[in-house]
């Protein structure tokens, strides 16, 4: 057996090369014949060269075998058989069907994948085809507990399939065999390793992290007012507004972008309006064209159209089911050309002068009714199957690194329904898709949001209350789910699991979701969703110093507990608890505690939200914890019920925190963070570093932020020197320190100048 520590070629029934990328991040390639491969979609690193002390090492036995060990020599992966298999006709003749097995232990969880609704934490066990879709998406990924990932870098459809002992990669077309070893000891060095790999997280707009309204769609722009304005009259926070389609028109305008219905008559004027409220516009725009728009016919013009069924079927917008008989020629287009995206963003530049503030690119994956051979038309990168699973990155990459190249001014976000490896670089947050309004959807959320984060990919979210809740509506409406108590009860629980979401964003179809639809102040469902929006603009300042070390240190929001308590075998497959960033515990509530079931049906029961309710935790050992309401110390390592009334979930601090709050708001940028509540929970050290920029534009990258260190030794808070500066800073700030450690809380005001300071307690 030969032990390989640097770039290298091993002859067996194939040829394997093993390429260093960094000590921690190995490149395996098989290949049948030559190795010809040179480009990658994801990976934008270049090999560093042969380390002289690797922190993961390689061996090839004679039959090609690779078996990889940690610097100890202690055996992390063994590979199983290999398959390279000429493809012999059709439009992929030349290229191979490619396979690889490892051997996993049968007690070793896994991590990842993508986007699955199968509400599970552990992968293990999974057997399924790989493709993008509405709801689910892939990026043929997985990390283990035992602190190493591995990427297999290909674009075709890919089965994986676990038989308990073996995990096979199966991909239907290849140049080769060809995955990179990633070894970081831990889940959050796995993903610094497949970010320096494939891309690292740019920070989004501050506003980005307030909260968002939308609804199936506003159908004309003082619809939209309306509801901007009546948040502003409610004083209930909002950052995001979002209008989705058909501000184009019919749909053989589809996707037009430009305001062609005549119920959006003066665009400008109507975004401006949105600013002049401190509000923020996304936009929906989609990756298909409808016949008689011009982007579609500049397309064309150039044979970078695809011919295969996509949505809307017909070009009749009001009438439900579709009229097949009026077919409205939408169709998407090829992404995978540059010329293509240059034409795309060519015409999405008629909304970027309008002063939009960000895309929201649905079907991305994208929307596809499947005909045989559909996948043998050739895109500008290959057939269709052979680049299949890459198209959301083309798009969204697209996106970014026009408006990039256009302004530095505003920074990109991309709101987006499908993803690959190497997303994360683009600005874009994924959403779940189009999930059903049920709870059983709703608990499937968890762990998709958790192991999508495994992946590297920090940004997510799911639509609050689901997409489809037409079976809450009066039997014969629409718009009535709102005033039924079973939908209610599901929506409300949603919502306070988007609040701990890096994008907190309510959306549906066939129901309204504003605030007011709920009820009225006073009443307990109206006050819940008050309580859990007002929340989330109290964390703005932790939120947003996390974003800073998302993309400065590789950090996570949403932290399967596995990342923080990897030690505790009890969390390794728990899939309804998770940390938000490195304090807070989440216990979403994930069950009916106040309606009498969880169907899905119209409901006119009368029921008690005052009354006492109660949920199980588990708070993980390695760690005690306080409870963010009470403020009570509770041991780790022990299950706890909790209390679980309609206006809040279980949530819980981790000693050794320091939390900063912000101040009371109806939007993000109202206020300066210059007079801000520091929580400071005892019982353990703790560091926190405060960050502050001028919120959206890329001067951040150039040195214009300032960071202020927090750090707790014993009973003794330091208060570190501040560090840089930005246009607009707070010369000075107000500290409101408030210290507790389970027995007693003690209160300090402290002026800041930027100096060090120390304080006792």
């Amino acid at each position: 057996m030969a032990i390989l520590a640097a770039v290298s070629m091993y002859a067996a029934d194939v040829q394997v090369k093993v390429t260093y990328y960094s000590p921690e991040i190995v490149r395996i390639e098989k290949s049948a014949g030559a190795f010809h491969r040179t480009n990658s979609v994801s990976v934008i690193m270049e090999p560093q060269g042969t380390p002289a002390k690797p922190k993961v090492k390689v061996s090839v036995a004679k039959d090609g075998t690779v078996t990889f060990t940690d610097a100890k020599g202690r055996k992390l992966l063994t590979e199983g058989a290999s398959s390279v298999e000429a493809i012999t006709e059709g439009v992929d003749k030349g290229f191979w069907t490619v396979s690889q097995e490892f051997k996993l232990d049968s007690d070793e969880p896994i991590y990842g994948l993508g986007m699955l609704q199968n509400g599970k934490m552990n992968l293990r066990g999974e057997n399924r085809r790989m493709i993008q879709s509405n709801t689910e998406d892939y990026t043929n990924f997985f990390q283990s507990i035992k602190g190493y990932g591995i990427f297999w870098d290909n674009y075709s459809p890919t089965t994986i399939s676990d038989d308990g002992t073996i995990v096979k990669l199966a991909s239907e077309v290849g140049d080769e065999i060809d995955y990179y070893f990633i070894y970081g000891g831990n889940a959050d060095g796995v993903i610094a390793g497949i970010r320096q790999l494939t891309g690292e997280v740019p920070m989004l707009p501050l506003w980005t992290y307030g909260y968002h309204q939308s609804r199936e769609r506003y159908k004309t722009g003082k619809e939209l007012m309306d509801v901007v304005k009546g948040y502003r009259d409610a004083k209930v926070p909002l950052d995001g507004i979002i209008q989705d389609w058909q501000y184009w028109g019919n749909n053989y305008l589809w996707n037009a972008m430009e305001f062609l219905n005549e119920d959006f008559p003066n665009p400008k004027g109507w975004v401006e309006e949105v600013h002049n409220l401190g509000a923020h516009m996304s936009i929906s725009i989609w990756q298909s064209f409808g016949p008689q728009t011009k982007p579609y016919r500049e397309l064309k013009e150039k044979g970078l159209l695809f011919d295969f069924i996509t949505w809307p079927q017909s070009g009749i917008s009001h009438i439900w089911p579709p009229r097949r008989d009026y077919p409205s020629g939408v169709v998407c287009y090829d992404a995978y050309s540059a010329e293509a995206r240059d034409i795309y963003w060519n015409n999405l530049k008629r909304l970027w002068d309008l002063d939009i503030d960000a895309w929201w690119m649905d079907s991305t994956d994208p929307d596809h009714t499947y005909r045989e051979g559909d996948f043998d038309q050739m895109s500008a990168m290959g057939s269709l199957r052979s680049v299949r699973n890459i198209y959301p990155l083309m798009c969204v990459e697209g996106v970014y690194d026009h408006q990039r190249a256009e302004s530095s001014d505003k920074r990109v976000f991309i709101l987006t329904r499908s993803f690959f490896m190497g997303q994360q670089r683009t600005g874009a947050n994924t959403w779940s898709g189009d999930t059903q309004s049920t709870w059983e959807d709703f608990r499937k959320q968890i762990p998709l949001c958790l192991n999508y984060t495994l992946t590297g990919a920090p940004q997510v979210n799911s639509d609050i209350g689901g997409f489809f809740p037409s079976g809450y509506n009066k039997p014969g409406q629409t718009q009535t789910c709102s005033t039924n108590p079973l939908f209610q009860e599901l929506y409300v629980r949603w919502l306070q699991f988007g609040l701990f979401n890096p994008m907190m964003r309510s959306h549906g179809e066939s129901s309204r979701r504003e605030i007011w639809e709920f009820g009225k102040k006073g009443e307990p469902v109206y006050d819940a969703i008050e309580k859990a929006i007002r929340m989330r603009y109290k964390l703005l300042p932790y939120i947003y110093s996390t974003a800073w070390q998302v993309t400065s240190n590789h950090d996570s929001f949403m932290r399967a507990l596995i990342m923080d308590f990897a030690a505790d075998k009890k969390v390794w497959d728990i899939p309804d608890e998770f940390m938000f960033g490195r304090s807070l515990l989440v216990a979403p509530v994930t069950n009916a505690l106040f309606t009498s079931t969880e169907e899905r049906k119209w409901s006119e029961e009368t029921v008690n939200w005052t009354k006492p309710a109660y949920t199980e935790v588990y708070l993980p050992a390695g760690a005690d914890w306080y409870e963010w309401h009470s403020g009570k110390l509770l041991k780790g390592g022990q299950t706890v019920t909790a209390a679980a009334p309609i206006d809040r979930c279980p949530l819980y601090v981790k000693a050794g925190s320091i939390i900063p709050l912000g101040p009371d708001v109806q939007y993000a940028k109202e206020k300066p963070w210059n007079d801000l509540e520091i929580r400071i929970y005892g019982g353990a050290n703790a560091d926190f570093t405060f960050y502050d920029d001028e919120g959206d534009n890329y001067n951040y990258e150039n040195g214009r932020y300032c960071t202020i260190d927090f750090k707790l030794r014993g009973r003794t808070l330091t208060i570190g020197r501040r560090n840089g500066s930005y246009s607009g800073m707070p010369a000075f700030r107000k500290f409101r320190l408030v210290y507790t450690d389970g027995k007693r809380t003690v209160t300090r005001n402290v002026e800041y100048s930027g100096t060090a300071v120390t304080i006792n307690f």
